[in-house]
């Protein structure tokens, strides 16, 4: 019995070693697996890396050359993976080409390399247009390209959108903004706030801006406010876009809209999204009787009921120049899309957008009526829970021999 239990012992014992030993083994292979396929990894990146960056100075070095290149003038390195390497090598080709005049880097996270380029625009004479949106450039960078701007007297469009800039770039931004000529300034999705606005603001009363597009930004109605002011004294700028998750609610439309009584050159309005309900609305038109400029007013994605619709329709009986209203998700019903009706009868509006609202067959029958004398030549009803009444009345007024339609959308 004990020679058995001995005998027992010693297999086990035996068992168990090997079975130690196998696992070992096979943790030693894992590890060694996992060893080279970091090794193929880092190799992979240093071999993607050597050639974006041998790319970049081939072209860099191409573009240097102009007795080898004297006909590119637009350069397109979007989603690449340029870096700071690659942006920093064709920064310096930019200070002896002289034939390039537009360059996209979108999406290359240049990040720091933003200076470098900076640097180069001091000396280059014939870049008109830099996008470098989504590259992570930062305050730093917006300041380096502000440096540049009050010395370079070429370049009329810059986009910097999605780039982390905050009220400090903005505000270097701005006073470049007072002596240089650019005409357009992109500056979506940043982390701008009233106070980056604010100087920006002030920029408008001494620039050759035209364009001016802040969407997705954190202004409130302090910047709007900033911004209203300046507009009443600019003579220059035609299009500004505030819109999206800017807040500036029915205090900062109201600013706006008392800019827009005395303003005599801008013609696109954007504020979709800031949350602006029938008081701003209704401030917006009152502004709309006597402005003679404005072309394009968006109002998309606020809280615009059957109040404010009324008071915009009120004034488009009277205002001539307003060519496409864009009122799509708000909060108009059937009262409101009738007299919008009614308005349309005399207006001289050629697009309105109602999209996902919830105006009816009543409202659609009324749009319809409107439809045979009116002068619109896109209507959107999309997503107003119209029935098979609104739609017959719809083919009724497409069907007007003096109806000149060309688009409508009732899906």
């Amino acid at each position: 019995m004990l020679l058995l239990l001995l005998w027992w012992l010693r297999l086990w014992l035996w068992l168990w070693w090997w079975w130690w030993w196998w696992w070992l083994l096979l943790l030693l292979m894992l590890l060694l697996l996992l060893l080279l396929m970091l090794w193929l990894w880092l190799l992979l990146v240093v071999v993607v890396h050597i050639h974006v960056f041998v790319a970049c100075q081939c072209l860099c070095v191409l573009l240097q050359l102009p007795q080898t290149n004297t006909t590119l003038t637009s350069l397109n390195l979007v989603l690449n993976r340029i870096g700071d390497a690659g942006a920093t090598a064709l920064a310096t080709a930019l200070q002896t080409n002289t034939t390039l005049t537009s360059l996209n880097l979108q999406f290359n996270d240049i990040g720091d390399a933003a200076a470098a380029l900076a640097t180069a625009l001091q000396t280059n004479t014939t870049l008109t247009e830099l996008d470098l949106y989504g590259n992570r450039i930062g305050d730093a960078g917006a300041t380096a390209l502000a440096t540049a701007l009050q010395i370079n007297t070429t370049l009329t469009s810059l986009i910097l959108g999605k780039n982390d800039i905050g009220d400090a770039g903005a505000t270097a931004l701005a006073t470049a903004l007072q002596t240089n000529t650019l005409t357009s300034l992109n500056l979506t999705s940043n982390r701008i706030g009233a106070a980056g606005a604010t100087a920006l603001a002030t920029a408008l009363h001494n620039t050759t801006l035209t364009s001016l597009n802040l969407h997705f930004n954190f202004i409130g109605a302090a910047g709007a406010t900033a911004l209203a002011t300046a507009l009443q004294t600019n003579t220059t700028l035609t299009a500004l876009d505030l819109s999206i998750n800017n807040g500036i609610g029915d205090a900062g439309a109201t600013a706006l809209a008392t800019a827009l009584q005395t303003n005599t050159t801008l013609t696109e309005l954007f504020l979709a999204g800031n949350r602006i309900g029938d008081a701003g609305a209704t401030a917006l038109a009152t502004a709309l009787q006597t402005n003679t400029t404005l072309t394009s007013l968006n109002l998309y994605i606020n809280d615009i009921g059957d109040a404010g619709a009324t008071a915009l329709a009120t004034a488009l009986q009277t205002n001539t120049t307003l060519t496409s209203l864009i009122l799509g998700s708000n909060d108009i019903g059937a009262a409101g899309a009738t007299y919008l009706a009614t308005a349309l009868q005399t207006n001289t509006l050629t697009s309105l957008n109602l999209q996902l609202n919830g105006i009816g067959d009543a409202g659609a029958t009324a749009l319809a009526t409107a439809l045979q004398t009116s002068t619109l030549t896109s209507l959107d009803l999309s997503g107003n829970d119209i029935g098979d009444a609104g739609a017959k009345v719809m083919g009724d007024a497409l069907r007007y021999e003096c109806f000149n339609f060309a688009s409508t959308g009732l899906a």
